[in-house]
């Protein structure tokens, strides 16, 4: 779990997270495009693939290879984890 907050505590970690919750299957060219076009995010391809290992190596992201492409695709398993540790739904909330 602690890799999941490692990644979750970069801004442009949940940006990129952001875009392929809206719509997986994205390449890195991609990426990088939505992150400069979308939200000023001016980092290198070299940044953005580091990013997006973070995100792999803490389960957040899956890749499939698609020839010399990889694609990337948001995986929300780790999120539900956490939010079986800290339930929100509680009966014995305090005021």
């Amino acid at each position: 779990m602690a890799d999941v907050f490692r990644a979750l505590d970069d801004e442009t970690r949940r940006l990129i997270l952001d875009e392929l919750a809206i719509e997986d299957g994205r390449t890195l060219f991609d990426i990088c495009t939505l992150l400069t076009m979308r939200h000023g995010v001016a980092s290198t391809r070299q940044a953005i693939s580091q990013h997006l290992a973070v995100l792999e190596d803490a389960g957040l992201v899956t890749t499939e290879r698609r020839g010399r492409t990889k694609v990337h695709y948001f995986d929300p398993t780790p999120l539900a984890a956490i939010t079986r540790r800290w339930p929100i739904d509680r009966e014995d909330t305090h005021p």
